[in-house]
């Protein structure tokens, strides 16, 4: 027999916390993590796992409301599971974001906190992406309503996005506020194209069905890529289903596709065929012209992430003389957005897929100033590497949510650059990796940077120099 799960009352919602869940106390001060609250807001919560330090909740009534509340613009919300905080205003997800920064850097980090600058938001919190993956289910998710009422369930397959938990139902979007209208537009067609036809959407459990996924984006010019993902070849209902694409859509100027039969989703293995138009999008970050491709790593929030370059570049302070290590470089896009400001830029990235793209980038742009690696950082930065390409005087790195691997640490102690300038996209390994360095480098400033509005993600950049 399962142990009764305790209800807790009038918990006071004083924070944010990772994956949209917010932080409360209750009068003895234990800390709950809380489903579907607000800061501000005073809620009852029903206890579902209790650990050492912290319990899990839910809310189960709302005791009073926080001021920091406002209406969801989206009909989707609490449902697809995509923007946990689009009912708490913009102003007040910053303030907790920036918190956020400061207790890590504080607590993790062992830093004056004084030195997080205001975060830097998002000029839009809506539309700001420029790229969307959407999955077709023969099983559409069911809310609560829908089943409690008296209503006709009609499933006639969703295109959508995964609902959290449920690997093979889809929430069926109506619309998305996260990318520029079309991508409603485009996604409508298609659902609507395949249902006046009766084709086959993807069974995710049984790995059958015609339409398994689809990928949109755009670019700041308003150009869009299409890559539509069938489960099997169908040389009639193929060719017609992009032709229809194509006649509706002028605004498609790469529509592609492919066939994946395989038991996961990845397309990367998979050869992509162009339709109409070319292969990749262009997007201009500075200077700069990235070609985009339909296998592309690629900041998602394009003003943002020059917003986040233009904040590196001047932390690094870069001088024409430097040769700079860019650590994690994906698709080249720092290290050829700096290129023109250095001697030269040396990248490393980890996926080979990102290296072609970005040597055709740097000759699209006729860099000849960098070059690029494919491998594990700690396995290519050495001693030998060193040599090869001389001691950095800068070192930009970027690296995953886990943060840098210890031997990398190490190295970049051993290195001793003048100056090392740290792209996170978590605050706590990142707060981490600053302390292991510390040993040799001061922390100056760290600028938070809001990338995804409505979300729990944040990036940072922290400038360390070296000590004298």
């Amino acid at each position: 027999m399962g142990r009764k799960k305790k209800s807790v009352t009038n918990i006071t919602i004083t924070g944010i916390a990772d994956k949209g869940k917010s932080i409360g106390r209750d009068e003895s001060g234990q800390v709950y993590f809380v489903d579907g609250a607000v800061p501000g807001d005073v809620v009852d919560v029903l206890v579902l796992r209790k650990k050492k330090s912290y319990n899990e909740a839910i809310v189960t009534r709302q005791v009073s409301m926080s001021d920091l509340r406002t209406t969801p613009i989206c009909e989707h919300f609490k449902v697809c599971g995509g923007c946990k905080w689009q009912h708490m205003l913009y102003s007040a997800q910053l303030t907790h974001k920036e918190q956020i920064v400061r207790d890590c850097m504080r607590r993790i980090g062992k830093l004056d906190e004084s030195i997080v600058h205001p975060i830097l938001g998002c000029a839009s919190p809506f539309e700001y992406r420029n790229k969307l993956e959407y999955s077709f289910s023969n099983k559409r998710w069911i809310t609560r309503e829908e089943a409690a009422s008296d209503t006709e369930i009609i499933n006639e397959g969703a295109l959508g996005f995964h609902r959290p938990g449920s690997f093979d139902k889809i929430v069926d979007i109506h619309k998305c506020h996260l990318q520029a209208d079309l991508t409603n537009d485009i996604r409508n067609f298609v659902r609507d194209y395949a249902r006046e036809r009766a084709l086959s959407f993807y069974d995710t459990r049984n790995h059958s069905g015609f339409l398994r996924n689809m990928i949109l984006r755009n670019n700041l010019a308003g150009e869009w890529m299409l890559v539509v993902v069938f489960g099997y070849q169908d040389d009639e209902m193929i060719p017609q289903m992009m032709g229809a694409l194509k006649e509706r859509f002028s605004q498609i100027t790469s529509l592609n596709y492919t066939v994946n039969t395989k038991v996961n989703d990845t397309i990367y293995d998979q050869t992509i065929i162009t339709y109409h138009g070319e292969s990749y999008l262009v997007e201009s970050l500075g200077n700069v012209k990235y070609k985009i491709g339909t296998k592309s790593f690629f900041q998602t929030n394009t003003t943002q992430a020059i917003n986040l370059f233009d904040v590196a570049v001047s932390m690094a302070d870069l001088q024409k003389t430097d040769n700079v290590y860019d650590l994690y470089t994906g698709l080249g896009s720092i290290a050829l957005y700096i290129s023109d400001k250095v001697k030269h830029v040396t990248g490393i990235e980890e996926i080979p897929e990102a290296i072609h793209d970005a040597n055709e980038n740097m000759a699209f742009n006729n860099i000849t100033n960098a070059t690029f690696y494919a491998g594990d950082v700690k396995d290519i930065l050495n001693d030998t590497f060193v040599e090869r390409h001389g001691r950095p005087d800068k070192i930009i790195t970027d690296p995953p949510r886990a943060g840098m691997h210890p031997e990398v640490i190490e190295t970049l102690l051993a290195v001793e650059a003048k100056q090392i300038v740290y792209i996170s996209c978590n605050p706590s390994t990142q707060a981490r990796d600053l302390q292991l360095l510390s040993e040799k480098y001061i922390v100056t400033a760290i600028q938070p940077v809001d990338m995804f509005p409505h979300t729990s993600h944040i990036e940072c950049v922290a400038n360390l120099v070296l000590k004298a």
